[in-house]
């Protein structure tokens, strides 16, 4: 009778998502395009290191030396399959707009594998190794991610070496990706769990603990 009920109420929750199934739009897109970017940027921003170019010539000219973090280096660096990040992230079905891609484990997965865990039957009619694979939504966004990328190559340079004080964000979606009508998604920002009312509570009263999830807000 459990898995009966597990079953039913998984049917409905695909149900749901199916209905609201669609592929992202370009304005997702170059949201968590900007996301990724910004984040790998951070993650070298406070390097200190110098780096030396050029040639030791026999007249004795010393080579040129640049910041790391300013470099054209740091940049190639940071857009080196950015995109690929894009994967990891899931389709959370009961938050609305482009908060439904969010890296972690979605609400209803992550109640799914705590049932998995203390032993009780879940057929999803496929694989439990495969249940993390990226879904058609995120693989399309990381294809447009490309595409996108490789567009606007010459706008995201011209931030990191001339534009910085502007958000980046604000300068390649805003400014150049984005027509005024298209830039809906980027005013929506993460303020808690949107799921039902008392899950929290609720898991908490169990000892249970699910995974960590996160958005563009908190990247």
């Amino acid at each position: 009778m459990e898995v009966l009920i597990l079953t039913l109420l998984w049917a409905s929750s695909i149900a749901l998502a199916d209905k609201d199934e669609r592929l992202p739009n370009k304005c997702e897109v170059c949201k968590f395009l900007t996301v990724e970017l910004q984040t790998s940027l951070d993650k070298s921003g406070r390097s200190k290191e110098v780096l030396e170019l050029g040639e030791v010539l026999d007249t004795g000219k010393r080579r040129r030396k640049i910041k790391y973090n300013t470099s054209e280096t740091r940049l190639t660096e940071a857009l080196d399959n950015i995109c690929e990040g894009i994967l990891q992230y899931s389709i959370h079905a009961e938050r609305p707009g482009s908060l439904r891609y969010a890296k972690g484990t979605s609400q209803t997965m992550a109640t799914l594998k705590n049932l998995v865990n203390k032993g009780v039957k879940v057929d999803l009619g496929l694989p439990y190794e495969l249940w993390d694979e990226p879904s058609v939504e995120v693989a399309d966004m990381k294809k447009q991610c490309e595409t996108m990328l490789e567009q606007y190559e010459d706008v995201v340079e011209d931030w990191y070496f001339h534009n910085q004080g502007e958000r980046l964000e604000r300068f390649l979606c805003e400014m150049h990706v984005l027509k005024d009508s298209e830039m809906e998604c980027l005013a929506e920002v993460w303020k808690g769990d949107m799921g039902v009312k008392g899950s929290e509570e609720k898991a908490a009263s169990d000892g249970e603990s699910e995974e960590k999830t996160h958005d563009a807000g908190e990247l």
